[in-house]
């Protein structure tokens, strides 16, 4: 269950009551509060259920009860319910990479029912793991009826999309279609060099850090919602292939993070900021 409200004496006790009223057991609970005095609350439980197929429903229609009193945005989640994930991806093949050796080694609790790329070059690497792969090709002329396509693929088989280096702009159309369940990777420390080429900017720049981010997607170009980075020291010795070699590392390591994060149900989105309880 993730919870998010306004912050007031008693949101705690209220829930965990509730929980145990209704014969859960909180297995772990988390929290995080922006300011105790009129700020937002946020907290996340884990729980275990008897007989869940029944039990649950009730929970979730009683619990209405106790979101209104606290004014809560919540969202329960069965962690046995494994979600669906779609993967986009361009020529480049070390994100992806990340995401099906994890899957396989059963580190990422999702299934990945398809691959969806703009060109037929991992085919044959993907449909080695036993996923389907779908060629969709994209053009400036095409891109409309490309993208109708590929709605029309997913749709109804995909909880989540992952554009692993996927080298496409989404158009807004789509990204209503999936509200916060969108996760890009962009190679740079947003909100440094947005758009193009950013280790081209990163090298023209000087920086001494390069970094990667993992965040949903929103009609703002990398402006979306930020769920994880991390960062490589780097030194006026790197050239632009060099600092390229060096970000395809942390490129995989933080887009898997933020996907497993996501799956997890331990992400919430408060404006454009997220809460990870990780």
């Amino acid at each position: 269950m993730l919870i998010s409200c306004p912050d007031r004496p008693g949101i705690v006790a209220a829930v965990s009551h509730f929980l145990y009223e209704h014969g859960a057991n909180i297995v772990s609970s988390d929290q995080y509060t922006m300011d105790p005095e009129g700020g937002m609350f946020f907290i996340r439980f884990e729980f275990d259920l008897n007989d869940m197929d029944r039990e649950l429903p009730v929970l979730v229609e009683d619990f209405a009860r106790v979101a209104d009193r606290f004014q809560m945005k919540w969202h329960t989640f069965r962690a046995s319910r494994k979600k669906r994930m779609a993967v986009f991806v361009s020529k480049e093949d070390h994100c992806l990479m990340e995401l099906l050796w994890q899957w396989r080694a059963g580190e990422l609790d999702a299934e990945i029912a398809m691959v969806i790329s703009n060109h037929p070059d991992l085919r044959e690497l993907v449909e080695s793991f036993g996923i389907p792969y779908h060629h969709v090709p994209v053009t400036a002329e095409t891109k409309a009826e490309a993208e109708r396509k590929q709605m029309e693929i997913v749709a109804d088989k995909a909880d989540i999309i992952v554009l692993a280096r996927y080298m496409q702009i989404i158009s807004p159309k789509f990204i209503e279609q999936f509200p916060n369940r969108i996760i890009n990777i962009h190679h740079s420390f947003l909100p440094a060099f947005v758009g193009g080429k950013p280790y081209a900017q990163a090298y023209n720049r000087g920086v001494k850090i390069i970094g990667a981010t993992g965040h949903y997607v929103t009609e703002e170009l990398d402006g979306g919602p930020i769920i994880e980075q991390d960062v490589q020291r780097v030194t006026h010795r790197d050239n632009v292939e060099d600092l390229k070699r060096i970000g395809r590392t942390i490129e995989r390591v933080v887009l898997a993070r933020a996907v497993k994060w996501h799956i997890e149900d331990r992400v919430i989105v408060h404006g454009n900021k997220t809460v990870v309880f990780n």
